[in-house]
Order: structure tokens, then C-alpha cells, then sequence
């Protein structure tokens, strides 16, 4: 695993900041659902971004979201061009971020084994 480097998680702390209010202000699309930004990686030459987004809806709504993000972003660099303060504005790339969803399946898993351990224990007493 490479080493983190303090500036490129600063630049991309920035950015999510950014985005964030940016996505919320600036684009008026209606196909857009509710999203937020978990998390953004930039390259060390902060040429290239990847930002991971969460959405609120179904799997077709995110996938959509995540589209009009990704034809959204030179509009959006050209924003965090104007707000941000550094020479290089990285090239923006859109990511659904699958994370909260497998943890809340991970989850209901877990409970649904432990569910049914108490269940197969309550029948060993009998």
C-alpha cells in the first residue's frame, strides 16, 4: 500500500468540501438523486481524482446519479478551479460507493446467523 501523503489528503479533503457544496448549489439536474461524497483519492501529481459517492434511492437511480456526475465533471472542475487555490486541478472521476450497502447486508447477515443460533439453541434445551 503507498504511502499517504499529507498533501494529496489535504487537496482531496478540500475537494470532498467543495464538491460537496458545489453538487448541492450548482447542478440543477432532475435526474440527480441525493448524493454525497464519502471519499476522494488523488493521485500524488493531483492530476487525476477519484471521488466515491453514495446515493440515496435504488440501484437504477444511482447509476444514474453517478452518470450525470461523471457528464457533469468538467463543469465541475472548472468550479473548483475558480474556488480552489492550487495550479492543478485534478480530473474529476464519479464512483458509486457500494460501501454502506454491503454493511448493512453484512449486518442483517450477522443477525440473521445469530437469530438462528438462539433458535437452534432453544431446541438442544427440549
Amino acid at each position: 500500500m503507498p504511502r499517504e501523503f499529507p498533501r494529496t489528503r489535504r487537496v482531496g479533503e478540500q475537494i470532498q468540501r467543495e464538491l460537496a457544496a458545489l453538487i448541492h448549489d450548482e447542478l440543477n439536474d432532475p435526474r440527480l438523486g441525493m448524493v454525497s461524497i464519502s471519499a476522494v483519492q488523488v493521485t500524488r501529481d493531483l492530476s487525476h481524482a477519484k471521488v466515491y459517492v453514495s446515493v440515496l434511492g435504488n440501484e437504477e437511480q444511482s447509476g444514474e446519479s453517478v452518470t450525470v456526475l461523471n457528464h457533469a465533471a468538467g463543469f465541475l472542475r472548472h468550479k473548483l478551479g475558480k474556488s480552489m487555490h492550487i495550479r492543478v486541478i485534478p480530473q474529476l472521476r464519479f464512483y458509486l460507493d457500494r460501501s454502506l450497502q454491503e454493511g448493512a447486508r453484512l449486518g442483517a447477515l450477522i443477525n440473521k446467523a445469530i437469530a438462528s443460533d438462539r433458535h437452534n439453541d432453544g431446541d438442544d434445551d427440549e
